[in-house]
Formats: C-alpha cells, structure tokens, sequence
C-alpha cells in the first residue's frame, strides 16, 4: 500500500511551520509572499473569468463553487478566493500554518475549512478551482502530488499552481540572492527540486489533464512583481481535464 502521506516532506513541513507567527505580517519571514499575492491574485482572476465567462464585473465570480488551495500556509491565497465567493477549503501540512490561518479567518469573519491534511487523504473531491501556489517544488513526490491534485478536481474545473523554474537565473534570484538579501528565509528552497515548465506540463498531462495557459513573474526592482512572458524565475500554468 502506498503512503499516502509520501508527497509531504516533513523537514519542509517544520521549515514552514516555524513561520506560522509571522506569515500576516507583510514586513516578516512572508513579505516576499505579500509581494507576489498581488500578482497571483491577478492571475487568478484572469483564468477563472476566461473559464467561466460571465462575470467578469461580479466582485464573486467563484459564488456557487468550490475551492480547494493546497499548500495554503496561514491562508494568504485562501482568504481572497473566499471573498470572490468560494466555499473554500484550505490543506496545509504545517497544523501551527493552520492555527493561524483559522484563527486570522475568525477575525476576518471569513468561513473557510482548514485543515491540517495531506491533500491524499482528502476525503472530499469533485472541487472547481484547484491552486497550489510555491508548493509542489517542496513535495517528496511530483508526480504523485501532481496525480493527487488532479484527483480533487471536478470535470470542467481548474487548477492554477506557480513555482519557480530551474534556471541559473532562479538559483542567483531567489537563493543567492533571495536567501540572503531578498527578504526569503534561509533554507527555503533546494534548486535541484525546481521544475522546469516543460516537467511540470508532462507530470500534468501524465495525470490526464492539459495545460491551456502559463505566464512567467518576472521581478523589477522599480515595479516589483509583474506578470511576463519570462519564465526564467518564475511561472504559473493553468490545466484542465481533457485534451485542448
């Protein structure tokens, strides 16, 4: 039998739940977070509209659906996809992520399902939007987290991951740099386990579903984080079940 808990790399885990505390705190061990929600939010928004047409000028267009977001920390992605209407859920593999992501959700009169599961174990599936921002480069698994997201999503939904590509580029940006200057805690990232846009899309499709858009985030120092046509640091691709 299969470890159903095989995906979770548990030193990443402590890693990140050492952050609980501090993951609201848009100046702490998260800024770089709080930087490039903005962006990702954006994103976001793009893809749902262009797949569900409608309502574009609706401040709820997820209203009626459900949203799973795997790998959610203390929320700063979960949070904003209920306030566009979502019956939300959020995993995270950190329980001290969860604790402060319910407790912030409290304050925010926000209510969302958090819980401190593997997205394997999830009983639950059939969700209409599936994202998982930072995270799969982080997993003990790929292919298998991959497998398990597409596993949660109901035939016509979405799902939207981001992280960073493997490029001499990414290694100066977000470890040389990033880790020591940047703002992002040391010990964050492994560049060896970054995927290439052209991996991911393969463990997508080999999970049976089919990528219908990407988008690099590219970093000015002026402008801060911006969607772009480079992919060298960072990228977003959304997929969906099914051939394009």
């Amino acid at each position: 039998m299969t470890d159903s808990t095989a995906t979770i790399d548990p030193r990443e885990a402590a890693h990140f739940g050492e952050m609980a505390a501090d993951w609201w705190n848009p100046d702490g061990s998260s800024a770089m977070l709080h930087r490039l929600n903005p962006v990702r939010l954006r994103y976001i928004r793009a893809a749902i509209d262009a797949h569900w047409p409608g309502r574009e000028r609706s401040f709820r267009p997820l209203e009626g659906k459900r949203a799973l977001d795997v790998g959610c920390g203390a929320g700063l992605l979960t949070e904003p996809l209920a306030r566009l209407g979502a019956q939300a859920t959020g995993l995270d593999a950190a329980p001290e992520n969860i604790a402060a992501a319910k407790a912030h959700a409290t304050g925010q009169n926000l209510a969302i399902d958090y819980r401190a599961t593997p997205v394997e174990q999830l009983a639950e599936s059939g969700f209409d939007l599936v994202t998982s921002m930072e995270v799969i480069e982080h997993v003990a698994d790929p292919a298998a987290f991959v497998a398990a997201l597409a596993g949660k999503l109901a035939p016509g939904g979405l799902l939207i991951l981001s992280t960073p590509n493997r490029t001499p580029l990414s290694r100066l940006a977000m470890i040389t740099v990033g880790e020591s200057v940047g703002g992002i805690p040391k010990g964050t990232h492994d560049w060896g386990k970054f995927l290439t846009p052209e991996e991911l899309t393969a463990l997508l499709t080999d999970a049976g579903l089919a990528v219908t858009d990407s988008s690099g985030l590219s970093f000015d120092p002026a402008r801060g984080f911006a969607l772009s046509q480079n992919k060298a640091i960072n990228y977003l691709l959304t997929a969906r079940h099914g051939a394009v």
